[in-house]
């Protein structure tokens, strides 16, 4: 059985945004390990979603 999707309907709904994960970790000022551990835990793109719940970021001390 098949369906018929309208298009309109999934461009206005809210669709998960998905990431490379290299342009995530520039944009968050991720460094170069966390963005290795991010590529081998959840490959080259992941949703923003599974970003944020991963990434860490080390805290910056004057």
């Amino acid at each position: 059985m098949t369906t018929h999707v309208d298009q309109h309907l999934t461009e206005t709904s809210g669709l998960r945004k998905v990431w490379n994960v290299a342009e995530f970790a520039k944009r968050y000022r991720l460094d170069t390990e966390e963005e290795n551990r991010l590529l081998k835990l959840l490959g080259p793109f992941a949703s923003e979603q599974e970003l944020l719940m991963n990434a860490s970021r080390t805290p910056l001390y004057r």
